[in-house]
């Protein structure tokens, strides 16, 4: 993975302090490439754990039929309000489907603690409901760009 940064290094956030972000954030905008070359664009919730960004994805979405076609995937996770307090991330490369699609709960031991902390963090629960209409993609981020404007010390 390349952590490639477009606006300096002093907004760049640390290692750690990525880990922070991307486990307290709740939604992402995941850009997908439509059949004829547009962008589309879909809020999604997600898990970061191991590196990998995790999708929960419904399977009769469009945005899961792009990507069964192209597994190219942009996507930004931001917030703040003024300038001085933005902050986010963006990652990009090809996803991968892991376990079944849909999803059910046949045992799948890579799942086990994406599903564990994607329970937790968006239903409050210890094991992850199944309603056979999701399934989970995988993205190993080929390039990470993160900005921390809050570091550049901006008046707010």
């Amino acid at each position: 993975m390349a952590v490639t940064q477009r606006r300096g290094r002093r907004a760049m956030m640390t290692p750690e302090e990525l880990d922070s972000y991307l486990a307290e954030r709740r939604t992402c905008r995941v850009a997908t490439v439509a059949a004829d070359g547009r962008p589309h664009v879909s809020p999604l919730w997600f898990g970061w754990h191991g590196g990998s960004l995790w999708l929960y994805s419904l399977t009769r979405s469009r945005r899961w039929a792009q990507l069964l076609r192209d597994p190219r995937v942009a996507v930004v996770i931001d917030d703040g309000h003024d300038y001085g307090e933005l902050r986010g991330v963006e990652l990009t490369g090809a996803v991968e489907v892991v376990g079944e699609a849909p999803r059910t709960g046949e045992p799948c031991p890579e799942l086990d603690t994406p599903e564990r902390l994607f329970a937790a963090k968006y239903f409050g629960l210890s094991a992850m409901p199944h309603d056979g209409r999701h399934a989970w993609l995988r993205l190993r981020p080929e390039t990470i760009s993160s900005w921390d404007f809050r570091k550049l010390g901006l008046p707010g």
